[in-house]
């Protein structure tokens, strides 16, 4: 402790730049003095609120270089988020009141204190007589600045300082990175390490621990995961999918070639007012292709099967061939069909296309008679989908998510769910049914969802797989991302009127009646049946809001929320949110919440460096188990300069999964994220599964996903871990997990090693039970910054038995019973 306090003090001191007088006085301890509260106009304040002290108005002693003590919430991430002139002044109570100007139309941001360190959740009045008061100038740290000035008591401002030299500690730990090892480690020689499982503690973990979370961000969906070929089908796609790019319109990806022909959007009689948009093609003379380039390219495999289908008509009554083609960019016919449109009235025609070559094509519609043509959700289906669905997803990448062994999927998204304002949240029922009354949206992460993949293709993968469905609905409440739009009802701080509530949690019931209702007694079971699901779907987890601003307007409509669902379905496993963060306002105040309704379960969200991920493999052994709460850790990832992924970053996680799994008896689901992107059209990286129209490249992250999903057990074997060398750097770079599988009786070793030597293991499985002689090991290692692939081979085995864990590496020896094959 004596080490840590003077490293704090000469820490505090180098960023201070406090001048030897100021020393002096401190070293006197004053009973107070004055202090500056503002926020830099340069960035319009959206480093937050800063702090200066002065004995004198004239010097004046920053605390914290450029540290933000509170920052506003309000608008989208990075630049909307401002302070503006904030004006401090402590209530005749003793609490602080911080309230500033957030732009110049929306009004004020206001929160509370007691220490100026933790804040209340944040409100934003449009009015507010908080505001007034007078502000003066200053110099800090060179540079003239406007705020308030109130007295306080030094303690108070030591109290800044000393939080301000624990976090600069905290984060000088979170900095720490296995590319820095040939210094941190110079001469280090291999470890010594012992791991005796001790049985007798053994203790059931969740038997649902690891999952995947889809979001459709990254065009995961469609031109992803989804497998239809044709982008823009509908004639759908807007302006406001991409906040008014004008050439995101109906006729985007769509391409008139040729003469004699016209191509325009209409909406008079469409097939479906959920689908207003169609193509008109008037032709005068025949010859004109209407094409399509799908999503980047339409990917064809010689001898594979397609299915074309089209909604058309002929208003004027005479009957049109149309000559369907898919061609290479050299012009040559990879495969064709034709059908001819006869009636006056929308029809469905369809057809199979045999693919001729292998190539990246095109779709051409060439009418063979002139007159007039009406045409809608024109789709292109590959006949091979996962699990032969029609409507279904792309086969190699549903396979390869399902070869995670998911125990539950998360969908439809985070922010996706809750949407940008209340006009973009998320409505499950316009995702089910027909497709050609399915309503598209805006995706809030910039471009359009068909929902051709829907409520109904998730929870069928689901069960498609074994995994466990969980939906997430917006707890009545928009993303907190949200753009505001000059509207505070509209922004991430409004939420769906009071009058409206209960037609939406309604509409949240009517989806658990709709997964698990009778298809015979109940109006949304006959729904699903209709649909081509008669049996019940078995949702047993709902989850209620994502990464939400914990307010009053959040927690008065979460309440509602919970409160029905609880009364009509009292069985169903509620899992709400604690805000994007793993600390701060929302995390307290979500935690808060959930102690006082009672909430099964939370999902907590944080991204991290892995020095976070190292140095915090206890942050749930910390939990207190006389919680009835359960935790879901629904998004997380090690993110790194570059936001790259590779051994680096998937042993951190691999570390801290071991950490989970010794905690699984209160983390219940745990799940990457993001999970897919493809190339060329990426908001967001890392990701767990990168491809394109041919490819699919799992990253180094899978691999470590995998093998815990493949090796999961439901039980654990805490051990008990000795190592020659006590540096407890080197100590927390290694870690095992011993788990069993109730269902086959295999224990499973999993050792991660972290460090840039070999770690020689003798592993003690006494107590156990007899074992086979041989077991399945896989090894995945490399440099940090390689992406390597697991290797599998098998190993002899035993009650004690010895391995060597190669430098950068993680481990899963996999161990059967005796008798069993």
């Amino acid at each position: 402790m004596r080490k840590l306090f003077l490293f704090l003090v000469v820490l505090f001191l180098s960023f201070q730049q406090v001048t030897l007088a100021a020393i002096k006085e401190m070293t006197s301890t004053p009973d107070s003095v004055y202090l500056f509260s503002f926020a830099t106009s340069e960035d319009d304040g959206r480093s937050g609120l800063r702090f200066a002290w002065s004995m004198d108005k004239e010097n004046w002693f920053e605390v914290g270089r450029n540290y933000g003590y509170l920052r506003c919430d309000y608008s989208r991430w990075g630049s909307q988020k401002k302070m503006l002139n904030p004006y401090l002044k402590q209530s005749p109570a003793g609490e602080w009141v911080c309230t500033w100007k957030l732009n110049d139309r929306d009004g004020y941001g206001q929160a509370t204190s007691k220490d100026l360190i933790n804040w209340t959740s944040q409100k934003y009045p449009r009015t507010t007589s908080d505001f007034d008061g007078t502000r003066v100038k200053a110099v800090v740290a060179g540079e003239e600045q406007k705020g308030t000035i109130n007295r306080v008591a030094w303690t108070l401002v030591d109290g800044l300082n000393k939080n301000y030299g624990w976090n600069q500690y905290r984060n000088s730990l979170h900095e720490e990175r296995p590319v820095q090892d040939g210094e941190r480690f110079a001469g280090l020689k291999p470890v010594n390490a012992t791991v005796t499982v001790q049985p007798e503690r053994a203790k059931a973990i969740s038997d649902v621990l690891l999952g995947a979370f889809f979001e459709d961000i990254n065009y995961s969906a469609d031109g992803g995961l989804y497998a239809e070929l044709i982008q823009n089908r509908d004639f759908e796609y807007d302006p406001s999918d991409r906040e008014g790019d004008e050439n995101w319109n109906s006729t985007h990806s769509w391409t008139l070639k040729g003469d004699k022909t016209t191509f325009t959007i209409a909406t008079t009689d469409p097939i479906h007012a959920n689908n207003p948009h169609y193509a008109v093609l008037n032709v005068e003379r025949p010859g004109a292709a209407l094409e399509n380039t799908g999503f980047d390219g339409i990917a064809l495999n010689v001898g594979e099967k397609y299915d074309f289908s089209i909604f058309a008509r002929v208003p004027q009554g005479q009957s049109n061939k149309l000559q369907v083609r898919l061609v290479d960019g050299e012009g040559n016919i990879c495969g064709e069909t034709s059908l001819t449109v006869f009636s006056r009235q929308w029809k469905t025609y369809k057809a199979v296309i045999t693919a001729k070559a292998t190539a990246d094509t095109r779709l051409e519609i060439i009418p063979q008679s002139a007159g007039e043509l009406n045409l809608d959700m024109i789709s292109l289906f590959p006949q091979h989908t996962f699990k032969g669905r029609k409507n279904g997803l792309r086969k190699d990448l549903a396979q390869v998510l399902a070869d995670i062994h998911p125990r539950f999927i998360r969908f439809p998204g985070g922010c996706v769910a809750h949407g940008d304002g209340l006009k973009n949240i998320y409505q499950w029922k316009n995702t089910v049914g027909p497709l050609e009354a399915r309503k598209a949206q805006r995706n809030l992460w910039g471009y359009h969802q068909s929902m051709g993949l829907g409520y109904f293709e998730y929870f069928q993968f689901c069960e498609d797989i074994g995994a466990e469905p969980l939906p997430v609905l917006a707890a009545g409440v928009p993303c907190q991302n949200s753009a505001c739009h000059g509207d505070l009802r509209g922004g991430q701080q409004g939420g769906i009127p009071m009058s409206e509530m209960g037609a939406y949690i309604q509409d949240i019931l009517d989806l658990i009646e709709w997964a698990n209702g009778d298809a015979k007694k109940t109006k949304w079971g006959k729904v699903r049946a209709e649909a081509g699901h008669p049996k019940p779907f078995n949702l047993k987890y709902i989850g209620i809001g994502n990464e939400d601003l914990i307010t009053d307007i959040f927690e008065e409509r979460f309440t509602m929320i919970f409160n029905a669902i609880k009364e009509k379905y009292p069985e169903m496993i509620v899992v709400g949110t604690v805000g994007p963060f793993n600390e701060g306002t929302d995390y307290v105040e979500g935690w808060k919440l959930a102690d006082k309704l009672g909430v099964p379960m939370v999902d907590e969200h944080y991204y991290q460096t892995p020095g976070w991920f190292l140095n915090n493999q206890d942050f749930y052994d910390k939990y207190d188990r006389s919680k009835k709460t359960e935790v879901y850790l629904g998004e997380y990832a090690t993110h790194i300069p570059g936001r790259k992924a590779n051994i680096e970053t998937a042993l951190t996680e691999a570390l801290y999964l071991a950490a989970l799994e010794r905690n699984g008896d209160v983390v219940h689901m745990t799940s990457y994220a993001p999970l897919l992107a493809k190339e060329g059209h990426t908001q967001w990286n890392p990701d767990l599964i990168y491809f394109n129209n041919r490819e699919v490249k799992p990253t180094t992250g899978y691999y470590v996903q995998k093998l815990y999903g493949q090796n999961a057990g439901n039980e654990y074997l805490p051990s008990k871990i000795t190592l020659d060398n006590k540096d407890d750097k080197v100590q927390k770079r290694f870690a095992s997990s011993i788990v069993r599988d109730s269902a086959s009786g295999d224990v499973i070793v999993k050792l991660v090693n972290l460090l840039p030597v070999e770690v020689n293991t003798h592993v003690d499985l006494s107590g156990i039970g007899v074992i086979q002689p041989s077991a399945k090991r896989t090894v995945l290692t490399g440099k940090p910054a390689d992406t390597p692939l697991p290797v599998e081979d098998t190993v002899e085995v035993a009650e004690k038995f010895d391995c060597q864990l190669p430098a950068y590496s993680f481990t899963v020896i996999r161990i059967k019973k005796a008798n069993e094959k």
